[in-house]
């Protein structure tokens, strides 16, 4: 009797000794795992708290007719004879093509990068730039649902970190999601490796938790040079930039969805690539209108898939 007790004792002592080793081992695997993920890169230790979004676009934004000059070029960069380029464009009135800056179509167009789709057709390509989360992109997701329109959003590491969810949303509604690279750097003022790290580590990450790939880039601030256009492309990045943006991503510099609404609907254009930043309480308001006044000028929304290298 006493022996048959101190067997089913043991053996209730080595079940729960094993049970507890399993566990210990799962939680080490998990832990070891989820340290070797967060750092591709360092995703998962970048904090949108510790990344400046402060000033989102470096090239001027002109309206009317207005030149852009040949010197939106920075002899600033770190790396001898790749000057650092910061993207413009001068808009144009009647919906005409907005002009960028003089030698820039060509040198985007050497390395695949794209700033306009085919101007023959009344099509515009949406796109957001995400940076960090300010409470509206779920209702941006919203309107588009409700309108039948994809877009492309492009999100930085701290995104991915803080806002599954809503990248979630964006894969499964059927989003492009782009990379904005993991702490928004200006890309020209890093080495050749460290641009490599910057993009390809939040691709391993998106990757690794959405099982998709990204295939365009946004370079943080609209700053780039020959050479990061041509690592990128290595890459496989089409260098996205945009044909359309205003300053929408000052916080505190809400005027109002109508005049987000306005500035949109007069700089219209075939081809366009449209940027709006998600940041903003104005886009989000207006963005119903907008999709609703372009349709009614003859425009339709197209995927950006479709410019695709």
């Amino acid at each position: 009797m006493k022996k048959n007790m101190a067997i089913t004792v043991m053996a209730l002592m080595v079940g729960i000794a094993l049970i507890f080793s399993f566990f210990t081992i799962k939680k080490y695997r998990d832990s070891k795992s989820d340290s070797e993920f967060s750092d591709i890169g360092g995703v998962y230790s970048a904090s949108s708290n510790k990344v400046d979004f402060s000033t989102e676009l470096t090239g001027k934004l002109v309206e009317g007719n207005s030149s852009v000059k040949e010197g939106e070029v920075s002899d600033k960069s770190l790396y001898p004879n790749d000057k650092k380029r910061c993207w413009g464009m001068a808009r144009q009135t009647d919906n005409q093509t907005p002009r960028a800056d003089p030698g820039t179509p060509e040198l985007l167009s050497k390395y695949g990068a794209k700033y306009l789709g085919d101007v023959s057709k009344k099509t515009i390509y949406l796109t957001f730039d995400e940076g960090y989360e300010n409470g509206y992109t779920g209702q941006i997701l919203d309107t588009l649902r409700d309108n039948n329109v994809k877009a492309a959003f492009f999100i930085t590491g701290p995104y991915l970190k803080e806002h599954q969810d809503l990248v979630r949303r964006m894969v499964e509604e059927g989003h492009t999601v782009g990379n904005h690279t993991i702490h928004h750097p200006s890309l020209p003022e890093k080495s050749d490796s460290q641009v490599e790290e910057e993009v390809v580590g939040l691709e391993r990450a998106f990757t690794e938790k959405f099982g998709a790939k990204m295939t365009f880039l946004r370079p943080p601030k609209g700053e780039y040079s020959e050479r990061t256009l041509s690592i990128t492309n290595k890459l496989g990045y089409c260098n996205l930039f945009w044909s359309f943006a205003y300053d929408d991503w000052y916080r505190d510099k809400v005027r109002g969805p109508e005049y987000a609404y306005k500035v949109v609907m007069r700089n219209l254009h075939n081809g366009e690539i449209m940027l709006l930043h998600a940041v903003s309480k104005d886009n989000a308001d207006a963005l119903g209108m907008i999709i609703k006044g372009a349709r009614e000028n003859g425009y339709e929304f197209g995927n950006v898939q479709e410019l695709a290298n």
